[in-house]
């Protein structure tokens, strides 16, 4: 038996609740993960799972079994990381998890320029605007706008500025307001952004020196929740956006889109790094962290 893949799909298992979404995340087929589980019950002769039809819960002995085990794991994977950076080679597969505008508009454009700097490594990149669990899912980190999340680590990489415009079309039809008021005032479309993992939608907040002022009801024709999407329907003429400038600037510099309300942009959006504490000292984590502030840094 290999001890050490038994322990690290026991861990999984608890970690993501189930031998389905352990196996998904170790590239296994969930029997697999099922025998390696009941190799390591069988060398220690005792049960660390209680398994039905429904759910897998956690025995005592696999609870107490648990905290240890991943203690030792994470710091075995310190030590390898630690080895890694003395090799300044960092190799193998980091997997990503970032916003769509994020993703075609800062991470894609500049990656052959990273993969060419690190030849060894691959990019698991997964797109999506919902807020992910780092933990359950395996992703080794994560570029976020919060860092509220205790479960993990987080490090400021950056800011990105707030831009708020509307295509020529639908200015000509609407007019252009000249104070955020107007945007209710005269009952203009706006086109709402709303969180995939909470349904709450995206408030507009403005600010002018010192005076802010966030808009109550707006008239939403359409809500998307993915920032690409977000941007699309701002092209077809279907509302005022209020989006990051990085994602719309291209469409500002070829007249597609038209900046408004220049002189109401609120505080630039904190952009974060946020992984797991068994990445603490990743190699791979480390240096793609080191390049993304280097991105944000001049979007």
């Amino acid at each position: 038996m290999d001890h050490l893949q038994a322990i690290r799909v026991f861990v999984r298992v608890v970690e993501t609740g189930g031998f389905g979404r352990a196996a998904l995340s170790l590239n296994m087929p969930n029997a697999t993960a099922s025998k390696w589980v009941k190799s390591l019950e069988a060398h220690l002769g005792v049960k660390l799972l209680e398994r039905n039809t429904r759910r897998v819960s956690v025995t005592t002995n696999g609870a107490a079994y648990y905290e240890r085990a991943r203690q030792l794991l994470s710091e075995l994977d310190d030590l390898e990381a630690t080895l890694g950076r003395e090799q300044a080679s960092p190799r193998g597969e980091l997997r990503v998890d970032v916003g769509g505008s994020t993703a075609s508009c800062i991470l894609i454009p500049s990656l052959p320029a990273f993969l060419a700097r690190y030849p060894t490594m691959r990019i698991h990149l997964s797109v999506t605007d919902r807020t992910v669990d780092l933990v359950a899912e395996n992703i080794d980190c994560a570029i976020r706008s919060t860092s509220n999340d205790p479960d993990v680590i987080t490090h400021l990489i950056g800011t990105a500025a707030w831009t708020t415009c509307a295509s020529p079309a639908y200015l000509a039809k609407y007019g252009r307001p000249k104070h955020p008021q107007e945007i209710v005032d005269k009952d203009m479309p706006v086109v709402g952004y709303f969180s995939a993992s909470t349904g709450m939608t995206q408030p507009l907040t403005f600010r002018r020196g010192e005076e802010t002022i966030t808009l109550g009801r707006v008239r939403n024709d359409i809500l998307v929740s993915e920032s690409n999407a977000h941007h699309a329907a701002a092209l077809a003429g279907l509302g005022i956006v209020h989006t990051m400038d990085f994602m719309v600037r291209p469409s500002i510099e070829q007249k597609k889109l038209v900046p408004i309300l220049a002189q109401w942009r609120p505080d630039p959006l904190e952009v974060y790094i946020a992984y797991p504490p068994s990445r603490r000292y990743s190699t791979k984590v480390r240096v793609f962290a080191d390049w993304a502030a280097t991105l944000f840094a001049s979007a």
